[in-house]
């Protein structure tokens, strides 16, 4: 099996539009949730959302294509750029069929669905956008990708809910450790923040609907009550450690493992006992030959609903047995609310980044424990402290596990 590491990074979040933005607002603990701006929530449950702020698409999209993308593509179309400036990867050097793209959406175009029925609706179906298709169907983030940067490898749509970036970049990592591809570009992308996205999630009691941006997404928090919507894009470029060498590329750490599981029990709630999450993470060491004492931290999917961060909390116990008690768990959806789609991503970027620079990122607005929750959530403050290894995991909607595993090069 051939080495894989991280040579590229890009984001597009709640708490920064760049990967270096991201990373000092992570460092500093900012919250990034505020009153929604996108449409009047007058008369809405939810009014707190992590949007993405001051973000000027026509910076990165000519103006006459803009109409043609919704802005979950073009969210990943402005990570995938910064990525490939950070891997300083030039694709006229490179063979594009060696090169690919596994990438996700957990939703698509929902803005685009939304604006085009309601056209529909006033004007007659067969007057929607011409463009309504290729804008709203959720692997056309991947093909756009491949269009903008000429790759011609494996282009495919990872679409597993929430867990579905990090499914995504798991299944990248498997692409070029065995072979099949050099260089992969994999991440996810997500703008469900309509009034559709959040009316469904409200209606199933899933959101927050706290007022206060500090105790709205408030992962392990013995006051938590729903998760907070988020919106971004984030992308990973992980190459075969030779290919990376051989052309000089920086190298931020090596991928050494992912593991996949399935709940196969309920549509929306996860399995109470966290087993096969834990069997998700116990695969993933597995595959990294690494045994739980030399994992240092874990970003937590943590999304400040009362099921699953008791039910993770479990898992992690379950899989990391006496170890558990000496790890790091934070959960960084406390700063960016919860993407979906693209959240797998954006936390498997921090993750990175907190082995690179040895420091574990704080779960933010933490003020009241829970007995049931009982792990180091590294509360409010970063922590400087060598990270050796870190794990980042995703549970999905469906029932989907996945983790995956980064350690120094």
């Amino acid at each position: 099996m051939r080495r894989v590491v991280v040579t590229g990074l890009g984001a597009v979040t709640p708490i920064g539009n760049n990967v270096a933005d991201m990373w000092e607002s992570v460092r500093a603990g900012k919250c990034g949730i505020d009153r929604i701006t996108h449409y009047d929530t007058t008369g809405r449950k939810v009014t707190l959302a992590g949007e993405v702020k001051n973000f000027c698409a026509e910076e990165v999209i000519d103006k006459s294509e803009l109409r043609k993308m919704d802005p979950f593509v073009v969210f990943a179309i402005a990570a995938a750029d910064e990525a490939m400036r950070d891997a300083a990867l030039a694709m006229e050097e490179e063979d594009a069929l060696r090169c690919g793209i596994i990438f996700s959406s957990g939703i698509g175009g929902l803005g685009t669905i939304q604006n085009e029925c309601t056209r529909g609706l006033e004007k007659g179906f067969d007057r929607v956008s011409p463009h309504f298709i290729p804008m709203s169907i959720s692997n056309m983030a991947a093909g756009q990708i491949a269009i903008r940067h000429g790759i011609h490898g494996m282009c495919s749509c990872v679409v597993t809910a929430c867990a579905g970036a990090t499914n995504a970049i798991g299944d990248a990592f498997r692409q070029v450790r065995d072979g099949y591809q050099d260089v992969m570009l994999c991440g996810g992308c997500e703008a469900s923040i309509t009034p559709l996205g959040i009316g469904g999630f409200t209606s199933m009691k899933a959101l927050s609907t706290a007022e206060d941006p500090a105790r709205a997404s408030i992962p392990f928090d013995k006051e938590r009550s729903g998760f907070v919507m988020g919106e971004g894009a984030g992308v990973l470029v992980l190459e075969e450690y030779e290919h990376a060498v051989k052309r000089g590329a920086r190298i931020y750490c090596e991928m050494v493992g992912y593991g996949a599981t399935c709940d196969a029990s309920h549509v929306t709630a996860p399995l109470a006992d966290g087993s096969m999450a834990a069997a998700a993470m116990t695969k993933a060491l597995e595959d990294a030959k690494l045994t739980p004492s030399q994992v240092t931290y874990i970003n937590a999917h943590g999304t400040s609903t009362s099921l699953n961060d008791k039910g993770e909390t479990k898992a992690i116990r379950l899989a990391f047995g006496d170890a558990a008690d000496r790890l790091m768990v934070s959960s960084t959806k406390s700063m960016t609310g919860h993407l979906l789609g693209a959240s797998g991503a954006v936390e498997a970027i921090i993750t990175v980044l907190s082995v690179k620079n040895d420091l574990v990122p704080p779960t933010i607005n933490y003020q009241v424990p829970d007995e049931e929750c009982d792990l180091d959530i590294v509360p409010n403050k970063a922590r400087e402290t060598k990270v050796e290894c870190a794990m980042s995991n995703s549970l999905g909607f469906g029932g989907h596990n996945a983790s995956i595993v980064f350690k120094k090069c």
